[in-house]
């Protein structure tokens, strides 16, 4: 890759894969059938959380702009203003 990793990001535990690391690979369909059942036998667990609603939502830069600036969970943090508004505001 061309771009450099962000110090913070990097992972000494799951390194980022090299050329020979890729070269190495082999695909689901080349692994043992034993291991193959093992892994396709795996499913999600129940989910902990309620799930959300994917929309498509218009928004003004003003209100986007200083949520957006806070960082990663910028929408959790909209969703939560937007419910705290609903405590005392009824959509008309």
């Amino acid at each position: 890759m061309n771009r450099k990793p962000k110090p913070d990001l990097i992972d000494d535990d799951n390194p980022e894969w090299t050329a020979e690391d890729f070269k190495r690979a082999v695909p689901f369909s080349g692994l043992p059938e034993s291991l193959q059942a093992v892994l396709s036998s795996r499913t999600r667990g129940a989910q902990k959380a309620p799930t959300k609603e994917r929309i498509t939502i218009r928004l003004s830069p003003e209100v986007v702009a200083p949520f957006r600036a806070t960082g990663d969970g910028w929408q959790t943090r909209l969703d939560a203003a937007l419910k705290d508004w609903l405590k005392t505001h009824t959509p008309a």
